[in-house]
């Protein structure tokens, strides 16, 4: 069965031990800002949210890769990048809807969440289990569809 990683933003303290795990496992350097997944702090409200690449059905990014480097990989349930194909013009990066998509100059390569080749390092590292691997059930993508939409509405209290 496919797995998902699930986020549970009431666990997470902030601490970014996610993203140091993932550039580190990635790049084998400690540099968050290369890291697949990405923690937001709003200290004056308590709240930390990490976010990553949702591993779109229906990718936008992919839609718009004029060569065919993302790609949709359901055997992993995840949108894979081919490095090889890839020409650097940067469509996936507009067209991601959620920022999860980047591109580093200064390697000529994107950077967006691949789930650890199906054992994500930030969920192995994450020390209050705000992140976890789970079996993709109608239940979770549910659950995962509701945190969703509490953060839209946490996020526009905050930016209001």
């Amino acid at each position: 069965m496919a797995k998902m990683l699930m986020i549970y933003p009431d666990r997470c303290t902030g601490c970014h031990d996610c993203e140091l795990a993932c550039s580190f496992f990635h790049d084998g350097e400690f540099r968050p800002h290369t890291s697949r997944i990405h923690v937001s702090s709003w200290e004056m409200e308590g709240f930390s949210m990490p976010t990553t690449c949702v591993q779109c059905e229906d990718a936008p990014c992919v839609a718009v890769c004029p060569t065919g480097a993302l790609y949709n990989d359901p055997g992993n349930s995840r949108v894979a990048w081919d490095e090889v194909k890839c020409i650097g013009c940067r469509m996936c990066t507009l067209a991601c809807p959620f920022g999860a998509v980047v591109f580093e100059t200064g390697k000529r390569r994107i950077i967006k969440c691949d789930l650890c080749d199906g054992s994500p390092e930030c969920v192995k590292i994450c020390p209050t289990c705000a992140l976890d691997y789970i079996e993709e059930t109608d239940a979770a993508k549910a659950r995962k569809k509701a945190i969703a939409i509490e953060f839209k509405k946490a996020f526009e209290e905050v930016a209001s």
